[in-house]
């Protein structure tokens, strides 16, 4: 225990006990997120988008740990407005046992959704870049940290609904400019911290099928 822990103390998201952000009990409280087609949200086994559903630049399934409530939630708010180097280890822990009983497709590689840089810097971090490559290597994949930028700065999706997410996003990412010898990868886990609606993710998805990734599975936190 740090000198830190006793002049600030950690408490628990959910219950306030002391020690950790999240506690084994309310960890083990929190609702799994049933895995469901990323396109009509309908019951789909291990996520896998349905055949109906398919679209050429879009992604070929989902999984997400958690639904997206109660000591979740918190965490990834207060993870996301005031990065805590503790609180991302303590989600990434959680997140990496729940995968490893999960049933995930065969990819080789991760990379997280970006944000724009100004944000970035405004910020000092990207929650699903440190989080996707704690990820990452638990998980045995490569972790490519730049496979996309943000070129522009958007609204809050949190602001919109429906078509203004897509419409705000439309345009918003690229395949950052690697060096020749840079091989775009067949298949990649597109991380992130919340799925709601799919626009950024499929938007992202859309620039790495165009590159000529051949698989895109989106892989977030809650949902």
């Amino acid at each position: 225990m740090g000198i830190l822990d006793f002049v600030f103390p950690k408490s628990c998201f959910g219950c306030g006990r002391e020690g950790r952000y999240l506690c084994l009990n309310c960890i083990a409280k929190c609702f799994p997120a049933k895995p469901i087609c990323p396109y009509c949200k309908h019951h789909s086994i291990d996520g896998v988008t349905h055949i109906n559903c398919r679209k050429k630049l879009g992604i070929d399934g989902l999984t997400s740990v958690w639904e997206y409530e109660g000591v979740i939630r918190k965490a990834i708010l207060s993870l996301k407005y005031k990065y805590a180097t503790e609180i991302g280890n303590e989600i990434s822990d959680y997140l990496i046992n729940s995968l490893r009983a999960k049933i995930l497709p065969s990819v080789q590689y991760l990379t997280p959704i970006p944000i724009y840089w100004y944000r970035q810097n405004t910020r000092g971090f990207n929650q699903s870049l440190e989080i996707g490559k704690r990820v990452a290597d638990s998980m045995n994949l490569r972790f490519i940290p730049d496979l996309l930028i943000k070129n522009k700065s958007t609204v809050s999706q949190v602001e919109l609904s429906g078509e203004k997410r897509k419409k705000n996003l439309q345009g918003s990412f690229s395949l950052y400019p690697h060096n020749s010898s840079f091989t775009t990868p067949n298949s990649v886990f597109l991380f992130d911290d919340v799925f709601t609606t799919g626009s950024t993710m499929m938007e992202a998805a859309k620039v790495l099928k165009r590159a000529g990734v051949e698989k895109v599975w989106g892989l977030t936190i809650a949902r």
